[in-house]
């Protein structure tokens, strides 16, 4: 019997994958240049997913959304993406991936321009579904990133392209915000379709023209694959499982956000609330020294630590009312721990199977948006019933379930 030990885990003809496997080839080493392209690209198409964030109320108003319902503007668009994830990024361990981002990036461009001349509630929250579906080019980009580093600094990799989602997640609100004071809501979506296009003329020059030869298979076959590394991989339940409850967390923080913001007795204005975004840019700060300590095999404790940091910055954001100082300082502990979590899940599992990686990301971030999805919908309703303690209560409830479920695992391996 043939077995091949990659990270600890057999391989081999005996095991289900579903997928025949190319031998990987050595792999060539990110630079500082491209990982930084892959960075900024990463960051404008996630971007596209939290416009909507500071926007809310904006919607709201033009199409007689009520408040406690608004927060669905977020969960279609979440929904949209996690249904990307399982159909859209498989794709990335079958075809050649420098065609398959640029199709993704013009189509994308196209369902923002969609959005921007939405005439009905119907059809924002259709258009709003595509994009977020096509937002997923991201994952198929840390995938590759993951692919062209080597093993030695694949967590500093993952970790640099990582912060620009991070960048891109922050900065989308407070752009989102100055463009709609300035020019209303509908030009941050045609604004972003139009740097959409210019990203994937950008990334159709500077991608490898050439990949390692890709299994033949069918495509229900490959989605079938990613059911079953779920059942193979015990580190990829748990780390999804933690995903999910991580940006549960993040999401009931910022879907309701503007809502007390734009509201007596503070009236902020949108570009004024999009400036609460730069607040987490700690967290740009910390992934890629997160993914050197996940490289050193400190995977378990980076973990633990930051969500008890997540936990902790619920208590100074539940003093909104008192100082919003001290919501500025629960938002740069939340986010900086959100993003270590996550920058160490994703350099954890991509270590287990190199010939998967874009389904083992595609199956880990559909919990992530599922997560996402869950927080805004949630959030908003309880701000709608029980105000800003209620939203803060319910943050730190779900921290706490994220950190009994690591608590629980910790013997599943690093």
């Amino acid at each position: 019997m043939n077995l091949q030990v990659v990270n600890g885990v057999a391989t081999g003809p005996e095991r289900s994958d579903t997928l025949p496997q190319a031998t990987p080839a050595s792999p060539p080493g990110l630079s500082g240049m491209t990982a930084l392209v892959f960075a900024i690209a990463c960051g404008l198409s996630v971007a596209n997913v939290y416009f909507a964030h500071p926007l809310l109320d904006a919607m709201a108003h033009d199409f007689a959304i009520t408040p406690a319902s608004v927060g669905i503007v977020v969960t279609v668009t979440q929904i949209g993406y996690a249904l990307g994830l399982f159909f859209i990024v498989p794709l990335g361990d079958l075809f050649d991936r420098r065609k398959l981002i640029a199709v993704q990036a013009i189509l994308s461009a196209v369902a923002l321009i969609a959005v921007g001349i939405a005439p009905s509630a119907a059809a924002l929250l259709a258009s709003l579904a595509v994009v977020g579906a096509l937002a997923v080019v991201v994952q198929v980009l840390v995938a590759y990133a993951a692919d062209l580093a080597v093993p030695s600094e694949r967590g500093r990799a993952v970790g640099t392209v990582t912060s620009g989602v991070i960048l891109g997640i922050l900065l989308a609100r407070f752009v989102a915000g100055v463009v709609a004071d300035f020019a209303g809501w509908r030009w941050v979506y045609l604004a972003s379709a139009a740097l959409t296009l210019l990203m994937a003329l950008v990334l159709y020059i500077i991608l490898p023209r050439h990949e390692a030869e890709r299994p033949r298979t069918s495509y229900p076959r490959l989605l079938g694959s990613v059911v079953l590394l779920f059942v193979q991989e015990p580190l990829l339940r748990v780390r999804a499982a933690l995903a999910m409850l991580i940006f549960a967390s993040f999401n009931v923080l910022w879907a309701p956000l503007v809502l007390p913001l734009s509201a007596e007795p503070f009236s902020l204005s949108h570009t004024e609330i999009g400036l609460f975004g730069l607040a987490g840019v700690a967290g740009t700060l910390g992934a890629r020294w997160t993914g050197g300590l996940v490289d050193r095999g400190r995977g378990q404790l980076v973990t633990g630590l930051s969500l008890l940091l997540m936990i902790a910055a619920w208590l100074p954001i539940a003093f909104l009312g008192v100082s919003l100082w001290l919501l500025v300082a629960g938002i740069v502990m939340l986010d900086l721990a959100i993003q270590a979590v996550h920058v160490t899940n994703q350099s954890l599992i991509f270590s287990r199977r190199p010939d998967a990686r874009s389904r083992l990301v595609g199956g880990y971030m559909i919990f992530y948006s599922l997560g996402s999805a869950l927080g805004s919908i949630a959030s908003t309703m309880t701000y709608g019933a029980f105000g800003w303690s209620g939203v803060c209560l319910l943050g730190a409830s779900i921290g706490l379930l994220a950190s009994l479920v690591w608590a629980l695992t910790l013997r599943v391996g690093q």
